[in-house]
């Protein structure tokens, strides 16, 4: 893995989750547009529980250890004042997810009406945020 590589994803009521294995400094990055759907709705990896799998496969696949993965979270905010609850329903899927599989939630940023750019480095797990208005 490059050790320059970053990340980058913007966010709204979206979520993104960094994972990351401090012990062999290997990290990834989803995004999810909703937190459950049918099967054959939309593409699978736009809903929370086939982007989580994905994620942690892949981490599995290079090595990573779930017993020692920690996540942060991302996003989930409400865009467009009260039409939709789509930002609080991902964040609350993304919470559960993460408790079932005992990952340490270590940072959040979630929530509030702002979206989010996010820029992940895999191989250290260091996080950096910009807040974006609405538009």
């Amino acid at each position: 893995m490059d050790p320059n590589e970053i990340v980058t994803t913007v966010l709204g009521s979206c979520v993104a989750v960094c994972l990351y294995d401090n012990s062999i400094g290997i990290g990834g990055m989803n995004h999810f547009l909703l937190p459950e759907g049918q099967s054959g709705d939309l593409d699978d990896v736009v809903f929370g529980l086939h982007a989580m799998e994905l994620l942690i496969n892949e981490m599995l696949k290079q090595g990573a250890d779930k017993r020692r993965m920690e996540a942060k979270l991302f996003g989930g905010a409400q865009m467009i004042g009260g039409l939709s609850d789509i930002g609080e329903r991902n964040v609350a899927f993304a919470r559960e997810f993460l408790s079932d599989e005992r990952f340490p939630v270590v940072a959040e940023s979630v929530g509030g009406n702002m979206g989010r750019r996010i820029r992940f480095v895999p191989t250290t797990g260091s996080v950096m945020q910009k807040l974006v208005p609405a538009v």
